[in-house]
């Protein structure tokens, strides 16, 4: 009989193969994300420092890139300090809300890494999407490979949240007879 640890890990591997036999899969909204599309921010405010490269951007920010879309109360954006201000990397609070066309990613905190390519949610973190849903404590997604990790972040971890376990978990679709 398989322990209840590996019909999880078994379960969680069948959804991150699921592109290979026809369903979505964790990620699979962010798969063949555009990291070099341009970036495009509004908010009810921006306050611009030059001097530190960085931008506060706060109230319903809404910054969207191709079809990525990550939505929050406060966004912080660093830019390179050369004359292109290109946008380095985006850190986000507040009620942080991650889609693309087949997914919802929820989290307390976000970072996305343009650099690395690496989008990082943590605190009460959830996965949707049309096979199933994860919760975990932290998720970190490698735009460049399709690799995510979730774990369960440490209970009473700076920015875990009260709810968080120290578990992963999730709810998976079967296939119907």
């Amino acid at each position: 009989m398989m322990r209840r640890s590996h019909l999880l890990i078994a379960a969680v591997a069948a959804m991150l193969a699921a592109p290979a036999i026809g369903q979505q899969g964790v990620g699979s909204g962010l798969k063949n994300h555009d990291t070099n599309a341009p970036i495009d921010i509004g908010a009810e405010r921006i306050e611009v420092n030059d001097r530190a490269s960085r931008a506060i951007v706060s109230g319903s920010v809404d910054v969207r890139q191709g079809r990525l879309r990550l939505q929050a109360e406060r966004v912080t954006v660093a830019y390179a300090p050369s004359g292109d201000n290109a946008i380095e990397r985006i850190d986000a609070t507040g009620g942080v809300v991650i889609t693309s066309p087949t997914e919802t990613i929820r989290g307390n905190t976000g970072i996305y890494d343009l650099r690395a390519k690496i989008i990082t949610l943590m605190g009460n973190v959830s996965l949707r999407n049309p096979d199933g849903n994860l919760n975990g404590g932290r998720l970190v997604y490698d735009l460049r490979t399709g690799r995510a990790v979730l774990d369960g972040g440490a209970p009473g971890a700076p920015g875990s949240g009260s709810s968080t376990t120290g578990r992963v978990t999730g709810r998976f679709t079967v296939p119907q007879t």
